[in-house]
């Protein structure tokens, strides 16, 4: 156990340097935000005034007319801008991770724009439509390119080890362990577990092997918190489990308020997301609500209706090139240019997926002899220099080319455009309980397990964020995939 330190000027200190560190690093990350916010804004607004009224009239004239669009223009971009901040879309604990930022800003502007329209009928205001038809989704569109840009920068600084708030960690060993192991993997979120403090003093629950972090003490008691927290300089401190008596708990978020601490819970729920959970007090106690998976009804029919839509448009774009594909793997080496394997679809249903033929035509025969080569998860058989490959097949499936054809599943209804891998029988064969809630929703051409890190991520684990999917389905989240799938395919992260 590390050696507290017993002066309580110099703890006091040492957390409020550490508090007063990141205040000024946090500050420079709200002026960024808000100066991007601004240029964003302002550029989408002057595209829409410009493409709606044109190069040729001169201000005067525009002046001139029933609505003055300039001083719109101006009125506009404050409004937005203050309406974004008001939403909370500049909050330091969503920036970096996670879609809550984007969701928000999303949100924010559709209620701004929302508001205008009511008001502009409520006072039969003229407001020219083509105006707003391109300012509201041009602004959007920046907006999220302008986020992301900053998160890219947080996110570096965040690895290189800036931006980080220092976590103490307090619970039973195993529930404070799984919570380190979280932060520790996405330090993207901000996060730097300090050290830990074991709520069991009689330590029954040993900390696990191999978790280089200091059990800096162990108890209940206030005292021993606090000292915990003034020893590691700690700007938050983190909860896992309900293992604090309330009177302490009281207690502690009243003194780390004073202090200028962080104070957050990790219940013991996992792979929950946010919409899925609701918070109702009840006599100052606060009840966490945790909601059905919605995977039936109108949303459902708009996830359908968007596939359709999709992948026809994409169909059609594509058509051309795909045509160009199917021509070259015919040519690289003898058989047919597209592959047909049997994959598992929702509830169990067979369906033959499309692919372009990426290996030689024996490779389910060659399959034996290079099993004890597997460079895979344990039940998916991969390899990196696999001698099946073809010339042309290496290329496509470095860029995931040769799942186009599923566009073509997804039409049909076999598949969606995101949605968990679609599973080998004899994946689905080695299935217990719980990984069979993947098969309640269609597999997608895209999804959790594409953009994370595809063939080098374990078996646990794209079982986990399939379930993950299954479990916090949403069409935000659909398009968050689909935007990260680009970033996937050109990064080509265990694409082999």
């Amino acid at each position: 156990m590390s050696t507290l330190i017993r002066n309580p000027a110099q703890r006091v200190s040492s957390s409020r340097q550490a508090n007063d560190k990141l205040d000024v690093l946090e500050r420079d990350g709200r002026v960024r935000v808000l100066l991007v916010d601004f240029l964003c804004i302002t550029w989408a607004v002057a595209i829409a005034e410009l493409l709606r009224f044109g190069l040729e009239r001169h201000s005067l004239d525009v002046w001139s007319v029933q609505t003055p669009y300039p001083l719109v223009s101006v009125v506009l971009d404050i409004l937005w801008w203050i309406t974004l901040g008001a939403l909370g879309t500049r909050e330091p604990r969503i920036q970096g991770f996670g879609t809550d930022e984007y969701r928000r800003v999303t949100t924010a502007s559709l209620w701004l724009f929302g508001g205008i329209a009511i008001f502009s009928y409520v006072f039969q205001l003229d407001t020219a439509r083509g105006y707003v038809a391109v300012a509201l989704p041009l602004g959007i569109v920046t907006l999220l390119i302008g986020r992301w840009a900053l998160r890219k920068g947080l996110i570096l600084r965040r690895k290189s080890g800036q931006h980080l708030r220092r976590v103490l960690v307090i619970g039973g060993a195993q529930s404070a362990a799984h919570l380190v192991r979280q932060l520790v993997a996405h330090p993207a979120a901000g996060y730097q577990p300090v050290a830990a403090y074991l709520t069991a003093p009689d330590a029954k629950e040993p900390w696990p092997e191999g978790l280089e972090l200091p059990v800096i003490g162990k108890g209940r008691d206030l005292a021993g918190i606090l000292a915990a927290v003034d020893a590691t300089a700690a700007d938050s401190v983190a909860i896992s489990g309900a293992d604090v008596d309330p009177p302490t708990l009281r207690q502690l978020g009243w003194t780390l308020t004073a202090r200028d601490i962080g104070m957050f819970m990790a219940p013991a729920l996992t792979d929950v997301a946010g919409p899925r959970i609701h918070m109702q007090p009840l006599a100052g106690l606060p009840l966490i609500h945790v909601t059905t998976p919605n995977l039936e009804g109108p949303k459902a029919l708009a996830k359908r209706g968007f596939d359709i839509l999709a992948s026809l448009a994409l169909l059609i774009i594509l058509a051309v090139p795909m045509c160009v594909v199917a021509l070259l793997v015919k040519l690289d080496s003898p058989g047919a240019a597209m592959f047909r394997q049997t994959r598992i679809g929702r509830s169990g249903e067979v369906f033959s997926m499309l692919k372009f033929r990426s290996m030689v035509v024996d490779a389910e025969q060659q399959l034996a002899q290079l099993a004890a080569k597997n460079q895979g998860n344990g039940v998916l058989f991969k390899l990196k220099d696999d001698p099946r490959v073809t010339r042309v097949g290496r290329f496509i499936r470095r860029y995931s080319i040769d799942e186009l054809p599923q566009l073509f599943n997804v039409l049909w209804g076999d598949m969606s455009l995101v949605g968990p891998r679609p599973p080998l029988p004899v994946e689905v064969e080695t299935y217990d309980d719980f990984a069979h809630r993947r098969l309640l929703v269609k597999p997608g051409l895209t999804g959790p397990w594409q953009v994370s890190g595809r063939s080098d991520l374990s078996w646990d684990d794209s079982i986990r964020l399939d379930l993950y999917y299954v479990e916090n389905w949403s069409m935000f989240q659909d398009m968050i995939y689909l935007l990260r799938t680009v970033r996937a395919v050109f990064g080509k992260d265990g694409a082999y």
